[in-house]
């Protein structure tokens, strides 16, 4: 059995569950609401198949996705060529990276912040950030919410089955069972998947992800010494209506504004 990363086609499976052109209406509305220009181009961080990016580039937006994963990247840009979107593709480590060019709308979605360990890390991708943001540029990050680690029942479920073109896939990722170390807030998460296609065959992946756990604070502190953001927004879902102490909230979204 391979590991999530090297398997983005799982990968994908697994994050089914969430509807992408949703949340990409939304972030096109907080564009408009808190951005002082028309935003044209955007950079997706840490993006894994790319799947907002792919939307976006959809919606006629300049789109970049940036991925550590060799195995990512490759089925980023082919999905890209197989729908007839122009999407650059880049393999680079979102805590230090350099491209030519300058975006508008900088995003990480599906909480991978939680792949920075360290302040340090996080401070470095916050400046590393803000040097491919024009002035004025936002940069929009989800996160999960402190109630999956604080709250006596989480906020979203560690279990899920997904249905998709014939293909049943029963998907596992962390649970109570993969405690969070109370000193590094990082959290060694058992992740499988097991994909049943309609042929009768059967693809599984299972592996530990260590996944860093970010309070408020923390995320305040980070860019109170950057020095690079300003929050412009939070918002506990992909609406303007749930804010983060709302008991709704399942997700820890912040809108940041570059300087």
């Amino acid at each position: 059995m391979s590991g999530i990363y090297d398997e983005p086609e799982l990968y994908q499976l697994a994050c089914a569950y969430r509807d992408v052109p949703t949340e990409v209406t939304a972030l096109l509305a907080w564009c408009g609401e808190h951005s002082r220009e028309e935003v044209q181009s955007v950079l997706e961080l840490a993006a894994g198949p790319a799947e907002h990016a792919l939307e976006l580039a959809r919606r006629g937006l300049r789109a970049t996705a940036l991925d550590k994963s060799a195995a990512m990247c490759g089925f980023a840009a082919a999905r890209a060529q197989a729908a007839g979107l122009d999407l650059g593709v880049v393999e680079a480590d979102m805590r230090d990276f350099k491209l030519p060019d300058r975006f508008d709308l900088a995003i990480t979605m599906l909480n991978s912040l939680c792949h920075l360990f360290t302040l340090d890390d996080l401070v470095a991708h916050l400046a590393a950030v803000a040097a491919h943001l024009r002035p004025g540029g936002l940069y929009i990050a989800e996160l999960a919410h402190p109630a999956d680690y604080f709250a006596p029942v989480p906020r979203t479920s560690s279990e899920w089955t997904i249905d998709q073109e014939g293909i049943r896939a029963e998907v596992r990722w962390g649970g109570s069972q993969d405690r969070i170390d109370p000193v590094t807030q990082i959290t060694r998460e058992h992740m499988s998947i097991t994909a049943h296609n309609a042929d009768g065959t059967v693809r599984t992946a299972s592996d530990v992800v260590p996944n860093r756990f970010w309070t408020a604070t923390e995320l305040t502190a980070a860019l109170r010494l950057d020095g690079s953001f300003t929050v412009a927004a939070s918002y506990g879902d992909f609406d303007n209506s749930t804010g983060l102490a709302d008991p709704t909230a399942w997700r820890m979204i912040l809108v940041l504004r570059r300087a």
